[in-house]
């Protein structure tokens, strides 16, 4: 037994030990807790958009074109010209914001998702960047993006001229996206969105075709094949904003081939080809930056545990596709050799439409 004098030791040293009990977490629909009892509301708008948006949890064209959505609202900010940022301007002034060039074709997704912030009566704003953040994590290899919610509804439309558009000069670019506040890095991180990413309106006749071969997992694929020499337009010829592709049915953006070249961009861009878990966290903190812009933070609720987990990637590593060589590849970092890849076993990779 322990002496009198031995319990006051003994109630110092179990008092050091002593665990705080665990935040109490708010009880949500179906038997789901959420950190703050603000959040409950978004697991139902989660289940909405899983079962008849997304059909059934797909990284498929809703999934693209949602996450698209939450940079073409976004990224309508400056300091020095206007734009109220990620505040859901470009659904609630869409007849405005939709004349902007750089908007065509986000016209579908914004009578998609505007009824449905209308039924669960949140604002336009969230309901963009949830819509995203649960789209992107459908995708195989995706990432757990943050999630805060709690923006006003109150916004006014956003001037023209904000939004980057893949035929304007990389110095243009890059000069717009450091006026939101956003580095060359910072650019390319922001990229690895076009990872799951298909056109539609650049060539009409192939509408749907994808940026890379996997466009349902958020991997480096497309990292490397940006990179790819161009041999061929998958279309109907060239067209404003367009480069050439390095196979059938892949659709090759301007800005990602010369970005994917320039000497500001290049090194990060191949950063990507050997790092996945790098890109996905690269992706996450500029996601997280941009989903903001515009908005009082303190004002908003952390609800990203709502955020599914995304399933995981068969494998982290990319490959040359099929057909192609590392004589193809137009390596442009001059600090960093680029890596050698195995190539994809196989006739040559050709791509439909998803």
């Amino acid at each position: 037994m322990f002496s009198k004098a031995f319990l006051p030791i003994l109630s110092l040293a179990l008092a050091a030990v002593a665990v705080p009990p665990a935040a109490k977490r708010a009880s949500c629909s179906n038997g789901r807790t959420a950190n703050d009892a603000k959040c409950c509301i978004w697991f139902d708008v989660l289940d909405d958009l899983q079962d008849n948006l997304f059909d059934g949890a797909q990284c498929g064209e809703e999934a693209h074109e949602s996450l698209r959505l939450t940079f073409h609202d976004a990224i309508a900010f400056s300091p020095s010209a206007g734009g109220g940022g990620a505040d859901g301007s470009i659904i609630a002034h869409a007849d405005v914001e939709l004349q902007d060039p750089a908007n065509v074709g986000v016209d579908e997704i914004i009578e998609t998702l505007r009824p449905l912030a209308i039924k669960h009566a949140v604002s336009f704003g969230d309901f963009i960047q949830f819509a995203g953040a649960v789209g992107v994590s459908n995708c195989f290899g995706g990432p757990q993006l943050q999630f805060m919610a709690g923006r006003s509804n109150d916004s006014t439309a956003a001037p023209a001229g904000l939004v980057p558009k893949p035929e304007d000069a990389i110095d243009d670019i890059l000069a717009r996206m450091a006026d939101a506040g956003f580095s060359s890095d910072e650019v390319v991180d922001l990229l690895a969105s076009h990872s799951v990413a298909a056109q539609d309106n650049i060539d009409p006749t192939i509408a749907g075709h994808p940026l890379d071969s996997t466009p349902s997992s958020f991997d480096a694929q497309f990292f490397v094949e940006t990179l790819l020499k161009g041999v061929s337009f998958p279309g109907n010829g060239s067209n404003v904003g367009e480069a050439e592709s390095p196979y059938p049915g892949e659709f090759r953006l301007l800005s990602d081939q010369l970005l994917a070249r320039d000497a500001r961009t290049a090194c990060q861009w191949q950063s990507f080809i050997t790092d996945h878990d790098r890109m996905v966290a690269r992706f996450t903190a500029a996601m997280a930056k941009m989903a903001v812009l515009g908005q009082d933070v303190s004002t908003l609720t952390d609800c990203s545990d709502v955020i599914p987990i995304s399933p995981a990637l068969a494998a982290k590593v990319p490959v040359l596709p099929a057909g192609t060589s590392m004589d193809d590849v137009e390596a442009s970092c001059q600090e960093t050799p680029f890596p050698t890849l195995d190539v994809a076993a196989g006739a040559q990779t050709s791509v439909a439409a998803v």
